[in-house]
């Protein structure tokens, strides 16, 4: 089997109490399928978290407008650290957090209403893209973007990730995994400057390289229906010296933690990544024919940027579709062609209120 991405399956983020975040992200964010929830231990990310196992207590979060889903992530085996200095654009790793509307005007005018702590009001990007900027009461900035993709409507303003904005050290360098092996082969800009779409984002003052990315194909798998499309914006500061956003911390603590993507062909992508100089820091595989999450399985493996950026990757095995019946979906079995719409509409049934 060739190796496939389908698209982003979840933005990793780590908090200090799990279940408040999932209600704040449901009330305002509008990821209210809890697809699976599970207190363990992560066991095989040792690379990452100091050389130990770290119990830790994970929600994945959908929306049923499409677009990837939040892993919120709290460590329960030690104090999560938050950052000790401000996060600014450039900083080395994932930034911001792109989550999709279909208007950004409206979604602007529903936060201002609810109180949120808006950085920025509705302006364009390079692209002539609408969008802006919010901080939740957890530190981590979303941009919300206006695309047009949406699977089922829904009545919150938002729907699920559509990408994120990483800080690199060498913009070269770091394209090497984001267009050689993620596949995002189309610049959509490639702009540097000081930028007025940025203003109320923290670092927006010092001059940067901005890179915008996408893919030119469809993706295709199981889940790419809902997944949709996905971008990926690359920030190089080229004026302030800039830091490692997990300096004097490790995976899971508060803040963006990992990006992750639903694959396909596990094998062949060890070997690709392998060969391009990135092999895989963690490999599920190698450990166990399939891992698994309580109310979902599969194998995952990560690699790490050149900036530090945790790219996961995930071969799902089995999701849950009606847990109260005991009704899983076996993908081993079933093949790769897309989904459904109806089955994607079940997960409807694991909606949190």
């Amino acid at each position: 089997m060739a190796k496939r991405i389908n698209g982003i399956q979840q933005l990793g983020v780590g908090v200090e109490d799990v279940q408040a975040a999932f209600k704040w992200y449901r009330k305002h964010f509008g990821m209210d399928i809890r697809m699976f929830e599970e207190a363990a231990t992560a066991e095989l990310m040792l690379k990452h978290t100091e050389g130990k196992p770290r119990e830790r207590h994970a929600i994945l979060a959908l929306n049923l407008e499409g677009g990837g889903g939040f892993e919120i992530w709290q460590h329960t085996g030690k104090t999560p650290v938050a950052p000790t200095f401000q996060l600014q654009l450039g900083d080395w790793g994932i930034a911001i957090g792109k989550i999709k509307t279909g208007n950004a005007q409206k979604a602007y005018e529903r936060f201002k209403e609810q109180g949120l702590n808006l950085l920025s009001a509705p302006t364009t990007d390079p692209a002539g893209q609408s969008h802006f900027y919010l901080k939740d009461p957890y530190n981590n900035i979303w941009e919300v973007v206006e695309n047009d993709f949406v699977y089922f409507p829904q009545k919150a303003p938002t729907g699920g990730v559509l990408g994120v904005v990483i800080g690199v050290k060498n913009m070269d360098e770091s394209l090497k995994v984001y267009q050689d092996i993620l596949g995002y082969d189309q610049v959509v800009y490639d702009k540097s400057g000081v930028f007025d779409d940025w203003q109320g984002v923290p670092g927006a003052e010092s001059s940067c390289r901005r890179v915008l990315l996408r893919h030119s194909a469809t993706y295709k798998g199981s889940f790419s229906p809902f997944f949709g499309p996905s971008t990926i914006e690359l920030v190089e500061s080229t004026e302030r010296p800039a830091r490692d956003i997990y300096e004097g911390r490790i995976w899971g603590d508060p803040g963006f933690i990992h990006l992750c993507y639903d694959i396909n062909g596990m094998d062949e992508l060890r070997e690709e990544v392998k060969e391009k100089g990135f092999p895989f820091t963690v490999d599920s595989a190698r450990a166990m024919d399939s891992f698994d999450m309580g109310e979902a399985a599969g194998n995952f493996a990560y690699i790490q940027a050149p900036e530090g950026t945790l790219i996961e990757f995930v071969e799902t095995h089995k999701i849950p579709l009606v847990k109260k019946i005991g009704w899983f979906l076996n993908l081993q079995k079933r093949g790769e062609k897309p989904l459904p719409r109806w089955m994607f509409r079940l997960f409807g049934v694991m909606r949190v209120k």
